[in-house]
């Protein structure tokens, strides 16, 4: 139903996302949409990049008086700092491709196996695509897809748990992140933790090196049903999963309690199911984040991603000429030292577009009005079976 591509490199004029398969007169909030990509950029440890960009969207297609048309969406967010970069990565012109050329290939960055891949002696020419910088088109996909499902009352947040191994160990309901999470500098509701965090920060920087993380993303107010169980792509934690892996940096997903269910017994690990008729069918805990066989059971979902550190070290690391084969120190890219922050509001972003797709998919519909009546008939029908909302 929903799909999306991306185009543009970190350097170049801009990032460009075709957004295919949102339904007609649904009415878009282009200042929220701003706000998300404000977000990604900001976050204690980020580099000197986000003093330069002020991501904005532009839209190029597919919406009229700030409704859509049910064709495809092309957004478009400039790179202001192209405007150092012409002449060296202008498409249309020859440019100057050695003053800016990387050949020390960097651990932990596409740029050795980019360059074997597409036969590539700049690894520039793999950076610059395989750059976190594309993240900010996916945020502007997903907060698309966050205002498509606010028409259903679906809501979403996130915030870092982690970073560093300064752990936040604390259950928080919803609505307490919701309102919280946005006041911290680096996205962690815990008060008490967030100085030891930036002091560790801090600490890090002075090392030249660099610290990952843990964020959580919280999804409110889901219907049961989206997914299925009937075949392996259809199940809505493998699409999460996929889709999260798929963004830079990430290196572990999990749903509900997720690695702990593999050293607990069953009955310290299923959510209990009861029927209330005031409630209706409800469970008693949600150990399993709201995922149940591949499909939202109605709980909340919960999601937890782990962030490697940012591969980009001022203190390098051993590693080779790329043409050479010499060894070398890592070339130094203008880095962060700690994104965890900016990470939260990506992975936010991204599960959005997911729950949007499958929501699209389950409830159908080509216009507002069309889903928000198959939507209502789908409710009266869970509500014959004992489920409300």
């Amino acid at each position: 139903m929903l799909r999306y591509l991306t185009s543009g490199e970190s350097h170049g004029q801009s990032l460009i996302s075709i957004l295919d398969g949102v339904p007609a007169n649904i009415e878009l909030d282009f200042e929220e949409i701003n706000k998300e990509l404000k977000k990604r950029q900001g976050g204690y440890g980020r580099g000197g990049r986000m003093q330069i960009e002020r991501d904005k969207i532009n839209i190029l297609g597919g919406i009229r008086g700030k409704k859509t048309l049910g064709g495809p969406i092309s957004i478009e967010i400039k790179n202001k700092d192209y405007e150092n970069w012409t002449k060296y990565m202008n498409p249309m012109e020859e440019v100057d491709l050695e003053t800016r050329k990387v050949s020390n290939v960097r651990p932990g960055h596409a740029d050795l196996v980019g360059c074997l891949k597409y036969d590539f002696d700049d690894a520039r020419n793999v950076l610059e695509r395989s750059s976190a910088r594309e993240t900010a088109s996916r945020v502007a996909v997903g907060a698309i897809c966050k205002q498509i499902l606010k028409n259903f009352n679906v809501e979403f947040t996130s915030h870092v748990v982690n970073i560093g191994g300064i752990e936040d160990k604390n259950l928080y309901e919803f609505d307490y992140i919701k309102q919280n999470v946005d006041t911290s500098q680096i996205r962690c509701v815990n008060k008490n933790l967030e100085e030891k965090i930036i002091e560790k920060i801090d600490k890090a920087k002075l090392d030249g090196d660099t610290l990952g993380g843990i964020v959580e993303i919280r999804v409110k107010n889901i219907i049961p049903g989206l997914g299925s169980y009937t075949q392996f792509d259809k199940k809505i934690d493998g699409q999460l999963a996929m889709h999260l892996m798929a963004t830079q940096a990430i290196k572990g997903v999990e749903i509900g309690i997720g690695f702990d269910v593999s050293s607990l017994a069953g009955s310290c690990v299923m959510d209990e199911i009861n029927y209330d008729k005031n409630e209706g069918i409800k469970r008693a805990t949600n150990r399993l984040g709201g995922i149940e066989g591949g499909m939202t059971t109605g709980e909340e979902i919960i999601i937890r991603c782990a962030m490697k550190p940012i591969p980009t070290l001022y203190k390098p690391l051993n590693s080779i000429n790329i043409n050479t084969l010499e060894s070398y120190s890592a070339s130094i890219e203008r880095s962060d030292n700690c994104a965890v922050p900016a990470c939260s509001v990506v992975c936010e972003n991204v599960v959005a577009f997911v729950i949007c797709n499958h929501f699209l998919e389950k409830i159908g519909g080509d216009n507002l009005n069309d889903l928000k009546s198959n939507y209502n008939s789908y409710i009266k029908r869970l509500g014959e079976r004992g489920w409300k909302r």
